[in-house]
């Protein structure tokens, strides 16, 4: 395992936010025999997930970091997302920031899109979010014609073809 972050990277969580998450986190799970390997230190783990949703870095790129490994991180973090450890981190946060700054409560805004397909046609069957409407999947149309993917090669056109 390679140390390609050093302990002084800023990427690991502070004492003090340490304090606050670690009385969160539930007790380790019982090893089905008994015995196994010790546990990577539940601060490590944390540190790695943070790495990670911090940066959008691959969990395997977690091994040459030397914070944790992959496996172990990604087993630490669905074990504490079931427990609702980061929904509970979510919600003590919004909370702090309530108190110390505010957050206007009176608005809030939400945002997405949802459109009909602009080549609908009537091969297609209903879409169940539009109740009923014909629209158009691309890939499905391509495979009745014969192309194994979505999208096909069309003949050169003048606008396309070399001088």
């Amino acid at each position: 395992m390679g140390y390609m972050v050093s302990r002084d990277d800023g990427w690991r969580m502070p004492d003090w936010l340490w304090e606050q998450i670690e009385p969160l986190l539930p007790a380790p799970p019982p090893h089905p025999l008994g015995c196994h390997r010790p546990r990577v230190p539940n601060r490590s783990a944390m540190n790695a997930i943070l790495l990670i949703l911090r940066t959008g870095m691959q969990w395997n790129a977690l091994d040459a970091t030397g914070i944790c490994s992959s496996s172990s991180a990604h087993r630490r973090f669905q074990e504490w997302e079931r427990a609702g450890v980061f929904a509970e981190m979510w919600r003590r946060g919004l909370l702090a920031y309530d108190a110390a700054a505010g957050i206007d409560w009176s608005f809030l805004s939400a945002d997405g899109a949802m459109t009909k397909a602009p080549l609908g046609g009537e091969q297609t069957g209903a879409n169940p979010t539009d109740r009923g409407k014909k629209g158009r999947s691309v890939r499905f149309s391509a495979r009745q014609a014969g192309y194994l993917s979505g999208w096909h090669a069309t003949a050169p056109t003048a606008t396309t073809t070399s001088c």
